[in-house]
């Protein structure tokens, strides 16, 4: 989920056309969870092969791919998650409740008959299995797309190679790479022109957003540990917030008070053993510099194969994306 920091964030909304010929390096799981959770049939079920594989997010990463290499041509680079941190362990148990409690209440909505509240529990169950993640890095190889395995977080590898300068930005929808020290980041990329609000089972139209840290940090005048410290008031991946403490209330005790350590004592005595740890996971994340960026041949055939005769996708669909993408000669960049 990230960190929710969306009232003080200073962005600059692009079209898609404004990243014509840009290089990211894309939080590929953040991806393929938007992809599980959007593209479901009317009652919420995913898309599936007639073996019961879930496919949906191989049909969000290839039709949404061979689009912004199409039309707009980027270069991505997929950054998958490695090994979580321990202190993600809580959260990722949280996780792991809340979907099961969506399931429950998808299931009484499909017993009730009612689709529309099925489907909208439904966004909130997505599952990304071990195989589902080696099938989509099948099928980026296959295009030719790098792809980089993180040793442990993928939006700070991400942002890694953005600060870098291996990429021009990180792609993600977490605002936690900016914490990570992602200089760009830029947010709703490689899913739809929509996104849907389960609270209010309705889409809302979304367009690429552009945030520069270092003009955020300027502007409020803090520094990159301050923004760390007001985002484990807020609540992190690692740890609970305080209650009653959202990013703006945030921002003025870190205005105010500058760390952590110096702010009052119903703060200081929650949040004082706990931050030092989580300071260091955004500063001092795990990283890899030994990652290769290299953009091959797609192999045609060998997509068609894997996604057509093997996943059952439409013949005449993925043959007419690969001409548009790749051309007949079936190159990627020249």
């Amino acid at each position: 989920m990230g960190v929710l920091l969306t009232p003080i964030i200073l962005k600059k909304d692009l079209a898609l056309d404004d990243l014509r010929g840009r290089r990211f390096a894309v939080d590929a799981n953040g991806e393929l969870y938007q992809f599980l959770a959007l593209i479901r049939l009317r009652d919420g079920s995913p898309l599936q092969d007639s073996h019961g594989r879930i496919t949906s997010h191989l049909s969000g990463l290839f039709y949404r791919t061979t689009r912004l290499i199409t039309d707009y041509g980027m270069e991505l680079v997929f950054v998958f998650d490695g090994k979580p941190p321990v202190l993600k362990a809580a959260e990722i148990a949280r996780r792991r409740a809340v979907k099961e409690r969506y399931e429950s209440e998808r299931a009484q909505a499909i017993e009730a008959g009612d689709l529309e509240k099925a489907y909208s529990k439904a966004t909130m169950t997505s599952r990304l299995t071990r195989d589902m993640a080696n099938d989509a890095r099948e099928l980026l190889r296959l295009m030719g797309l790098p792809v980089v395995d993180a040793p442990s977080e993928g939006e700070a590898q991400a942002s890694h190679m953005a600060a870098k300068g291996s990429v021009w930005a990180a792609a993600s929808k977490d605002y936690d790479c900016l914490m990570f020290g992602a200089p760009r980041l830029v947010r709703f990329l490689t899913i739809s022109g929509r996104e849907f609000l389960p609270s209010k089972a309705a889409f809302r139209a979304i367009t690429p957003e552009l945030i520069e840290t270092q003009q955020m940090l300027e502007h409020y005048q803090i520094s990159r540990e301050q923004l760390i410290d007001l985002a484990i008031m807020v609540g992190t991946d690692f740890n609970d917030g305080i209650k009653g403490i959202g990013p703006k209330k945030a921002l003025k005790l870190v205005a105010e008070h500058g760390s952590i350590e110096n702010m009052p004592a119903e703060i200081r005595d929650i949040l004082g053993p706990v931050a030092p740890p989580i300071r260091e996971i955004y500063l001092h994340p795990d990283v890899i510099d030994d990652y290769e960026i290299k953009f091959g041949q797609p192999r045609s055939e060998e997509i068609i194969r894997f996604l057509c005769d093997e996943r059952e996708f439409s013949r005449e669909r993925v043959t007419a994306a690969l001409d548009r993408a790749f051309g007949s000669g079936g190159r990627l960049f020249e």
